[in-house]
C-alpha cells in the first residue's frame, strides 16, 4: 500500500546501504530501516508492504522469537502504518507451517455478521442499498477477528506473550510513522467521509487538514489501545471496555455535527464479540508439478480457486509455451475457477459447499477440456458441478464475480527453525467503513459489503446471502508450497480483493513454470480474469504486442492501472531464505532477514 518507490537492489547493494545509514546514524540512535524488495540470508525472514512492519517483525526473530511471534508483531505494527488496510477492527486468514511435524495448519479469523443479521440485511425499501451508503456506516461493520487471530496463533504455536508482541507497534503508534504520498493520497480520496467522522478526522485529518508528505503522524489512542491489549488480554474486545465501545460506535456511529451523510446504524451486540470464535480448519491442498500447494478453505474462495486453476493448469506445460499461450491458458483456466467459485462458495457453516469436488483433479479436467489454444472462451461462464463432473459440461446460469475492496495487506514470515507464516488481513476497502473508534485510534471494518446485497438471479442459488453470524466469502489466498517430502518451497499472498486469487495464482505459476526469481515472479506485469467479459490488464501488458496476439485468440481487455501487493518467501537449497515483496506497485515492499547473505 504504501512508501515510496523503490529500485530493485542486489543482496549487496542492500549491504552497503546498511552500512551506509549506520555510518550516518547519529552516536546512540539506531539507524533507520532500510527498504528494499528483495533479501537473501539466515535466521529467518519477513516481507511485508511497510518498512517499518518488517523491521518490527525482525526484531522479535532477532531477539529469539518464532515465525507466528514474528506475524503478530508485524501484523499489529502495519495495524499503525497501514490502517486504511488493516488493524485490530478488521479479520483475516493465518496459515502456518510447523516444521517439526512438517504439516500445514490454517485460522479463519473472519468477521462475522451479527447474530441478528438477515438475508436483507443491505435492503432498504426491498431494493439493495447504493454501495457507498452501505461501505460507510454500521450495517458494513463484521465482528472483528484479527485480535482473535492473533491469540490463537499465539496459544497454538508462538512462544512470546502478546504483550511484548505488541510493543514495537505501540511505540511506532506513540512516537508517529512517516508519512509520504501515496498515503497522503488515500488519505484525500477518503477526505469527504473521514471529515464526516469527529474522531476518524481528528487521527488522519489533522487541524483539517490532509497529511504532509514527510511529517509525522502519531496515533496515542492506538498506542494506548495496544497497551491495554497486552495488559488485559483480547478479553478486552471480547468482553470489555473495549469491545463495549466498538458495539457503541457501531449502533449509533458518530457523526458530525452539521453532517447530511447519513451513516446507518449496524446491529452487533456484545453478545456478537462474546460468541466471537476463530475457526482452526484444515487447508485446502492440491499437487501441482510434482508439490503440495496449501490455503484457505472456505469461508475464503481463495484456496478452492487458486487450486482449481492450478488442477486445471497441471497438464498443459507452461514452461514451454510461448508468451501468448501461456497468459492464454491462465486467463482461461482463471475465467473457470471463478465460475465455479461464485455458484458453490459461501461459508461453510451456511452453505453446502463441495469442498472436495472444486478441489478433485477429476473436476478440473472436466472442466479444462473446455478451454481451447486456439479461441477464448466467452463470460459470463455457467458453472460446473463439482458433485457430479461431467466432460465439458456446465450447470445453470452463471454467478457474477461481488465487488470485495483492495486494500487489504499480506505479510509472510519465516523463522530459523523452518515454520513458516502466511498471513493475509484486512478492513475491507481503503479506510474500511470510515469509522474509527473514538479515543481507541483504530477504523472498523466493512466486510459485511463482502456479501452478495440480493441473489443476482434469483432462479440460482447465492451461498454469498448475509445471514445471522455468517462469514461473508472472501477471495484471501494466503498459500505455502511444500515439496514432496513435507519441506517448505516457498510461501506467498497478496492484497487486492477478488485480484487476490488471479495474483496469487500468477506468481505461483511465473515461479513454478517460468521459473522466475521469487522477486520477479511477484514484479511481473499482471492479468486478472473473474468470469467477466473483460480481463484487466496492467500497463505493461496493456500497452504491448501481447495484448494484441491474445485479442486475436477472443480475448477482450480493460486497463487496470494496478494488481495486487504481493510478498513472499521463499526456501533456498542451500539453507538461506530469499524474502521478496513488491518493488514498484504500492510504493514498493519491504523484505528483510535477520543476518543477509554476502
Amino acid at each position: 500500500m504504501r512508501r515510496s518507490a523503490v529500485r530493485s537492489l542486489s543482496v549487496l547493494a542492500v549491504a552497503a546501504a546498511v552500512a551506509a545509514s549506520v555510518a550516518a546514524a547519529p552516536p546512540g540512535t539506531a539507524p533507520p530501516p532500510v527498504k528494499a524488495p528483495e533479501a537473501v540470508g539466515y535466521g529467518g525472514a519477513v516481507a511485508s508492504v511497510d518498512v517499518d512492519a518488517t523491521a518490527a517483525g525482525i526484531d522479535v526473530l532477532k531477539h529469539g522469537g518464532n515465525a507466528v511471534d514474528a506475524a503478530v508483531a508485524t501484523a499489529a505494527a502495519l495495524g499503525v502504518t497501514e490502517p486504511y488496510s488493516s488493524g485490530i477492527g478488521g479479520g483475516g486468514y493465518f496459515v502456518y507451517y510447523d516444521a517439526k511435524s512438517r504439516t500445514v495448519h490454517t485460522l479463519d479469523g473472519r468477521e462475522t455478521a451479527p447474530h441478528s443479521a438477515t438475508s436483507s440485511l443491505f435492503l432498504e425499501n426491498g431494493k439493495p442499498l447504493a454501495f457507498p451508503d452501505a461501505v460507510t456506516s454500521g450495517l458494513s461493520v463484521g465482528t472483528p477477528g484479527t485480535a482473535a487471530t492473533w491469540d490463537a496463533a499465539l496459544d497454538a504455536w508462538g512462544s512470546k506473550p502478546l504483550s511484548r508482541l505488541l510493543k514495537p507497534a505501540e511505540r511506532l503508534a506513540r512516537d508517529g510513522f512517516t508519512v509520504d504520498s501515496t498515503f497522503r493520497q488515500q488519505t484525500a480520496d477518503n477526505q469527504a467521509r473521514f471529515a464526516d467522522f469527529p474522531a476518524t478526522a481528528k487521527l488522519f485529518l489533522p487541524g483539517s487538514q490532509l497529511p504532509a508528505v514527510g511529517s509525522k503522524l502519531k496515533n496515542p489512542d492506538l498506542a494506548r489501545t495496544y497497551e491495554e491489549l497486552g495488559r488485559k488480554g483480547v478479553d478486552a474486545i471480547y468482553g470489555g471496555d473495549l469491545g463495549r465501545d466498538i458495539v457503541r460506535t457501531v449502533r449509533k456511529p458518530p457523526v458530525a455535527p452539521g453532517s447530511k451523510r447519513v451513516a446507518r446504524p449496524g446491529d452487533l451486540t456484545a453478545k456478537d464479540l462474546r460468541s466471537y470464535e476463530v475457526k482452526r480448519q484444515a487447508p485446502t491442498k492440491v499437487g501441482y508439478r510434482g508439490l503440495n500447494v496449501y490455503s484457505m478453505a472456505p469461508s475464503s474462495s481463495g484456496g478452492t480457486t487458486v487450486g482449481e486453476a492450478l488442477n486445471i493448469l497441471e497438464h498443459t506445460d507452461l514452461s514451454k509455451a510461448s508468451e501468448v499461450q501461456y497468459l492464454h491458458h491462465y486467463i482461461e483456466a482463471s475465467r473457470v475457477a471463478f465460475a465455479d467459485r461464485g455458484r458453490w462458495v459461501g461459508d461453510p457453516a451456511f452453505e453446502d459447499v463441495p469442498t472436495k469436488g472444486l478441489l478433485s483433479q477429476k473436476f478440473a479436467d472436466s472442466r479444462a477440456c473446455l478451454i481451447s489454444d486456439t479461441k477464448a472462451l466467452t463470460s459470463p461462464l455457467a458453472p460446473g458441478d463439482p458433485r457430479h463432473p461431467a466432460s465439458c459440461a456446465t450447470s445453470g446460469q452463471a454467478s457474477p464475480t461481488t465487488y470485495e475492496g483492495e486494500n487489504t495487506t499480506h505479510l509472510t514470515v519465516a523463522d530459523k527453525w523452518g515454520n513458516i507464516v502466511s498471513y493475509t488481513l484486512t478492513i475491507e476497502q481503503t479506510g474500511g467503513s470510515g469509522i474509527t473508534v473514538p479515543g481507541r485510534g483504530f477504523l472498523l471494518n466493512n466486510e459485511l459489503t463482502d456479501f452478495s446485497f440480493a441473489p443476482a438471479n434469483p432462479a440460482v442459488h447465492d451461498p454469498n446471502l448475509p445471514g445471522p453470524g455468517k462469514r461473508p466469502r472472501s477471495s484471501m489466498s494466503p498459500t505455502i508450497v511444500l515439496d514432496g517430502h513435507g519441506r517448505p518451497v516457498l510461501a506467498l499472498g497478496s492484497p487486492g480483493g477478488a485480484t487476490i486469487i488471479t495474483t496469487v495464482l500468477q506468481s505461483l505459476i511465473n515461479r513454478l513454470d517460468r521459473h522466475l526469481p521469487l522477486v520477479d515472479a511477484i514484479a511481473a506485469p499482471r492479468a486478472s480474469q473473474r468470469n467477466a467479459a473483460t480481463t484487466e490488464l496492467e500497463p505493461a501488458l496493456f500497452n504491448s504486442p501481447l495484448k494484441t496476439q491474445l485479442q486475436a485468440l477472443g480475448q477482450a481487455f480493460t486497463l487496470n492501472p494496478e494488481i495486487g501487493a504481493a510478498t513472499g518467501v521463499e526456501r533456498l537449497a542451500d539453507g538461506r531464505w530469499v524474502a521478496a515483496a513488491e518493488k514498484v506497485r504500492r510504493g514498493g515492499g519491504s523484505a528483510m532477514v535477520v543476518r543477509p547473505a554476502g
